[in-house]
């Protein structure tokens, strides 16, 4: 699902593992942005942040592999 843009403080659902991650940092890199995610639960300070390249279409942005749920109520 593509949303206008990404932001901080957004909160998407690794598609595999169906984990909330929270997005943290956004930054960029010549012509490719990158979102830093850390997982959204009790186990946040012990885990790993992960870093996941934006996607641009004409839709908007999205995350590869997430899905954005701040719409869906799910979380």
């Amino acid at each position: 699902m593509a949303v206008k843009s990404i932001q901080l403080g957004q909160v998407w659902t690794n598609d595999q593992t169906n984990v909330n991650y929270l997005v943290t940092k956004l930054y960029n890199e010549v012509f490719t942005q990158y979102a830093m995610l850390r997982q959204a639960d009790a186990q946040a300070a012990t885990t790993d942040t992960v870093r996941v390249k934006v996607t641009k279409t004409a839709d908007g942005a999205t995350l590869p592999g997430y899905t954005f749920t701040q719409e869906s109520q799910e979380f």
